[in-house]
């Protein structure tokens, strides 16, 4: 379902009354109008922002507001008010500081809020008082007659201005609360209130600032650039017209391109600038998390306060660490970037407890969704655990149905998923491997018959999760500039140093996200591919030849990735090819008929500029795992142990590298009690982590793991056999079981 690619066509058809009330149509095209004139209602509301007669600047007290505002007016040619100077002191007849002495901060905010109740400037450019965001009411009147600009800058630099400037109290300030716990408390409603972010660097001028101002407003009105391609299009260099653009909130609803390809975006990342990783040093990950996501994500799709809101409630108590994703040092150069601190221990928590709330505010109002998703592994129980979260009313109209090889998982990670049997998410087992599961699923998105039938018979239209959905892609992105700006704030590297990034390799988008940090700005010099046997991917870094014919998937202990086919591998070979969508499509439609492609000499050249690959057998894994624990007590997973084998052998030292630990080791305790030359107990898996807590070492035992297989049990699920007509038939059965008592 289109979302806002249909919301410029519709306000065009509604201006010449091309468009009417849908009455006898056919029911799906009658579906799909009804949601668009509820949509167009929507977005109307949000892009008066981009049609607005004011600029409202914001921030704290000493932020430049005043100065920056009269320089942005000066280049637009617009009216310039100062609320403090030509509001509030004309309304008192006094300095807003002799107002704040006599009446007190209590009564200052009452009588700040009234002073500005008939505010109806047009066509200006103002600059707000550092407390008028402390007025919901006021903030709202003021957003609906303009955008609303919030001048971000550091909590330590407003503290030397301020200091500069005398100024020893501000509103709300108590005698007992010190002016930086005020700024901090503050902040709150700044991010409520935003409508675009000016991140401001340490030394920034007014007019670099004012520029900065400028160029967000630009990015602001003009959301049509922000658009998606797929990867095998035809329209990859930029062509496409208006109505065949697509847009974020398009490709997070649809997650598969219609012509079986990926969507990337047209014009490629945001490159940030220095100044710009340097302000995120010093900030949290949840932080760094909404100023990246912003930069990616246009206000117009994702309102920036509301993804704020989202990535905080996505990464709070439901992490065991408060850094969310730490960097340890493991031993000389190599450093380990824990990803499993999330509720379900992997990494694809660091996703999946973001992309459902995205996923959920795009989602059209007048349909159900069912996310389709295959795993090898972890990503089912991240699914399940992320969309269990979202509110009651969006949990009734999305459906959440996992595929899982079922002899090619742990045990402990099958039972992670059959916990979540009831409501509209469930795990199905299937006697074939994760491969086949992908390749089903792909196969369904592209049977017109099929989706047409669920679309016109449930009202219901397929989505998936799995890390072909842009949005499921996109925030790991930030765990890698994270471990990045970690590693300049524990001094390891100077921002501008290169690093190298070592990860497990399966389907590729922990890769490809590491790929799109670089772009974004994030010096990393070589991305290493890390295979276990299942060694498709390091074959093909190493001959351009992508070859499964007679290649049958192997089982191992490090499950997360036995995969022979990486769909994420598409999106990188788009972007090293130069955007050639022809070659794409032609490369992949071979892999289909023929099990194999081979890539141009000069094209797997760029390839190899950038990727190292490798691959380590089962007793390579297992003996990393004992070697690490006997050296530093630090228990790897097998997953992270693969990778671990493969830095050994191909990074040069020159710099630091960074491992992507990937999983907690607890969910392989058998593979792990192997590597540790200790006999695993026979009884549940429970038991075995016991057995390995035993140990005390490094990481500790995962709570939310353990709280999961207590309270879970060895709950029974369906196993289905490798047959793609019965697993369309669990896909139909879980629409009517989920949504047929709506209709």
């Amino acid at each position: 379902m289109a979302s806002r690619s249909c919301y410029c066509m519709l306000k065009e058809a509604w201006r010449w009354g091309r468009l009417t009330t849908p009455k006898s149509l056919h029911p799906i095209n009658s579906f799909f109008i009804s949601h668009s004139f509820s949509l167009l209602a929507r977005l109307s509301s949000e892009s008066s922002y981009t049609e607005a007669q004011n600029i409202f600047l914001m921030g704290p007290p000493g932020a430049g507001k005043t100065t920056v505002g009269r320089i942005v007016g000066c280049r637009l040619g617009l009216p310039v008010i100062d609320v403090d100077d030509d509001i509030l002191e004309e309304k008192w007849k006094m300095p807003v500081a002799k107002k704040l002495s006599e009446v007190g901060s209590e009564r200052f905010l009452e009588e700040e809020g009234e002073a500005l109740s008939d505010f109806s400037a047009v066509g200006s450019v103002v600059s707000l008082t550092g407390s008028n965001p402390l007025h919901s009411g006021t903030m709202q009147r003021l957003k609906s007659s303009g955008v609303v600009i919030y001048l971000d800058v550091d909590t330590e630099d407003i503290m030397q201005r301020l200091s500069r400037m005398k100024v020893n109290r501000i509103v709300g300030q108590g005698p007992d609360v010190s002016m930086r716990a005020i700024l901090q408390y503050r902040q709150q409603f700044y991010n409520r209130c935003f409508d675009t972010r000016v991140l401001c660097g340490s030394g920034d001028t007014a007019d670099e600032v004012a520029e900065k101002v400028l160029q967000a407003l630009r990015r602001y009105q003009n959301s049509e650039s922000e658009t998606f391609v797929s990867t095998r299009g035809c329209l990859s260099k930029g062509t496409e017209s208006a109505s065949d653009a697509k847009y974020f909130s398009d490709v997070v609803i649809e997650g598969l391109a219609p012509d079986g390809g990926l969507y990337v975006p047209n014009r490629g990342f945001p490159k940030l600038e220095t100044c710009d990783w340097l302000r995120m040093v010093g900030m949290s990950y949840p932080e760094r998390a909404a100023i990246l996501l912003e930069k990616c994500i246009h206000p117009l799709d994702v309102p920036a306060a509301q993804l704020h809101s989202m990535v905080h409630r996505a990464y709070g108590e439901n992490f065991a660490c408060a850094s969310i994703a730490p960097v340890r040092h493991l031993i000389n150069n190599q450093y380990v970037q824990e990803l499993f601190h999330g509720p379900t221990a992997s990494f694809k928590d660091l996703a999946l407890q973001l992309m459902p709330q995205l996923f959920a505010y795009c989602l059209p109002q007048m349909c159900n969704y069912l996310i389709l998703v295959a795993t090898s592994g972890d990503t089912g129980s991240a699914v399940l655990n992320g969309f269990s979260s979202l509110s009651d009313a969006d949990r009734q109209r999305v459906g959440v149905l996992v595929f899982f090889p079922e002899e090619g998982v742990s045990e402990i990670q099958k039972r992670q998923m059959t916990s979540f049997g009831e409501g509209n998410a469930r795990a199905v087992g299937v006697g074939s491997d994760f491969d086949f599961c992908q390749r089903t699923i792909k196969r369904m998105f592209g049977d017109t018959g099929l989706t047409g039938h669920l679309a016109v018979e449930y009202a219901t239209l397929l989505s998936t999760a799995n890390s072909i959905n842009w949005a499921r892609l996109l925030p790991q992105v930030v765990y890698h500039s994270s471990a990045y700006l970690d590693l300049v704030s524990d001094g390891v590297v100077g921002f501008g140093d290169p690093v190298d990034v070592c990860i497990p390799t399966g389907n590729f988008g922990n890769a490809m996200s590491a790929v799109y940090a670089k772009q974004m700005g994030i010096p990393i010099r070589k991305l290493i591919c890390a295979s276990n046997r299942n060694n498709v991917v390091a074959d093909f870094i190493a001959t351009g030849e992508y070859d499964l014919r007679g290649r049958p998937l192997v089982a191992s202990d490090s499950p997360a990735i036995d995969i022979l086919k990486s769909s994420n591998l598409e999106r990188f070979l788009f972007h090293a090819s130069d955007r050639d969508g022809q070659l794409i499509q032609d490369l992949f439609s071979s892999l289909e008929k023929e099990q194999y492609f081979k890539v141009p000499g000069a094209l797997l050249e760029r390839i190899q500029r950038d990727i190292l690959a490798g691959w380590c057998s089962e007793a390579e894994c297992l003996a990393a795992i004992r070697e690490m624990h006997s050296r530093t007590g630090y228990i790897l997973d097998p997953h992270t142990a693969v990778a671990k084998v493969v830095a050994d052998r191909l990074q040069d030292r020159t710099c630091p590298v960074v491992i992507s630990s990937t999983a907690h080791h607890g969910k392989f305790a058998p593979a792990v009690l192997r590597a540790l030359e200790l006999q695993c107990p026979t009884g549940t898996p429970l038991d075995q982590l016991d057995r390995l807590g035993s140990f005390r070492s490094r990481p500790l035992a995962h709570n939310a793991l353990l709280k999961c297989l207590r309270e879970s049990g060895n709950s029974p699920h369906l196993v289905c056999p490798a047959d793609v007509s019965i697993l369309v038939d669990q896909v139909e059965a879980m629409i009517q079981e989920s949504f047929c008592k709506v209709y």
